[in-house]
């Protein structure tokens, strides 16, 4: 599995060995960590994909990626697919920045490369949500391209569905991975 590339980040699949180092605290030796990464989402994503890994197998392509920095490699938080595509080839997706690098537009680009992404292997549709309060998430699901469509008492709700359900061919596209 390749990294995924935009034009500041790189999308890197997260490996097992990799996750149980995030659960555990505890960077390797060659691991990039930005100053506050992971954070507590960090480690619940890899959490979730290691109870995914030993429940249905390595989900990847479908699993969490870190978000690393393109100029030096540090990982600043989380994204990635909340399981494998269901059988009318939809995805839900979720995301994470830790502190220190939100607010310089990071979480929309990695979100718009992680879109362009699922596009491109098929996805007719992607889900996501927010709590009603996090404003801040839901600013970057619509700078993403995606849709508010509706909320409950607890969070709202967003989708982006490929053009006529089909996927992307884009210039977006061939961004995404390298």
């Amino acid at each position: 599995m390749t990294d995924l590339w935009t034009e500041r980040l790189v999308l890197h699949p997260m490996t097992p060995r990799e996750a149980e180092r995030v659960i555990a605290l505890a960077a390797a030796e060659a691991d990039l960590w930005g100053p506050d990464y992971p954070d507590a989402m960090d480690v619940k994503g890899a959490k979730d994909f290691l109870k995914a890994c030993a429940t249905a197998g390595d989900p990847r392509p479908f699993g969490n990626y870190e978000i690393r920095r393109r100029e030096d490699g540090r990982a600043i938080g989380g994204i990635g697919f909340d399981g494998m595509p269901q059988e009318d080839r939809s995805v839900t997706v979720g995301y994470s920045l830790n502190l220190s690098a939100r607010g310089r537009g990071y979480a929309a680009e990695a979100l718009r490369g992680l879109l362009a992404f699922a596009r491109s292997r098929g996805i007719a549709l992607v889900r996501a949500d927010a709590d009603l309060d996090n404003f801040a998430s839901q600013r970057v699901m619509l700078a993403a391209g995606m849709h508010r469509i509706g909320e409950d008492h607890r969070v709202v709700y967003f989708e982006l569905p490929a053009p006529d359900g089909s996927p992307s061919s884009g210039p977006d596209q061939s961004a995404a991975s390298r």
